[in-house]
Parts: C-alpha cells; structure tokens; sequence
C-alpha cells in the first residue's frame, strides 16, 4: 500500500534542536539592515567548482568549500551586532559565541536546495527578511528520509 499525505494529518514534528520564532526583528529594524546590506560586498556563492544561485558574504569567519578550510574573514559590521544580540537571546548562548554572520541573497525564483551546514559551529540560527520562503529539512532514517518543512513569513 502506498503512503498518501492527508490534508487532516498532523503537522509533521520539526527535527529535534530546531526552535523557531516569529518577529525576532521589527519591520523598521528589517529596513535598516537590508538598506544596510546593498552596500556590502556580495560575491556569487562557489561550491567546488559551481556557481549557487545565491551571493554571499562572511564576517568573523568563513568556510571554503573548495579548500574545506575555515579562515579568519571580515570583522562582523556594527550594523549586525544589534541583530546578532537578538539572535543570542532567542537562543539562549552569548553574543560572543557567534563568531560568523554569513548574509545570503536569494534572488526571486532562486530555489534554495537541500545542504547541510558544516559542524565547525555549535549553533546555526538564520534570519530570513523581505520575503516568505520555506525551509525544508529532512534526515535518512534507514533507506528512507523524515521530512519537515517550515514556511516562513
């Protein structure tokens, strides 16, 4: 017999860890930091040998995925470190130990695929701003794999 999700099924649990909140940031704040972010310096996103379809920028640290190397990168900008405070709180660690701040850009239409974040961190906390997105996760559980997704607004 063949799996069917039900529209009446319960929602999906979210994988164990992951803790989400709405309106970390005010609309005002959003504004300033995305005003704040046209004048960085985004480069495309590289990933041995291929082009993302995302810009990016590090601060504090970054990850060289052709390399597999972590290096020192550019001191975290003031404007980040109000919103790197918020992020702190929500997730109960000191500012200081977020160490990276990576700003990423996704064009409109731009898909964002399955990745697993690097382990060089102990904690992973993402901001999305301006538009609604989701963000999908899944886990291999035997020959299969747990999926969950979360919208965003």
């Amino acid at each position: 017999m063949r799996s069917q999700l039900s529209l009446f099924d319960a929602p999906v649990p979210l994988p164990e860890g992951l803790r989400h909140g709405a309106e970390l940031i005010s609309r005002d704040q959003e504004s300033c930091l995305v005003e704040a972010m046209r004048e960085l310096p985004f480069k495309e996103f590289e990933f041995q040998g291929f082009l993302g379809k995302r810009r990016v920028v590090s601060f504090g640290w970054k990850y060289d995925f052709n390399t597999r190397e972590l290096r020192r990168s550019e001191e975290i900008p003031e404007f980040l470190l109000a919103v790197r405070e918020r992020a702190a709180c929500f997730a109960g660690v000191p500012p200081s130990s977020l160490q990276q701040v990576l700003v990423t850009e996704y064009r409109p239409g731009a898909s964002i695929g399955w990745h697993r974040d690097k382990a060089v961190f102990d904690e992973v906390i993402g901001i999305s701003l301006l538009s609604s997105c989701l963000l999908r996760f899944r886990r291999k559980s035997g020959a299969a794999w747990q999926r969950a997704s979360l919208p965003l607004a």
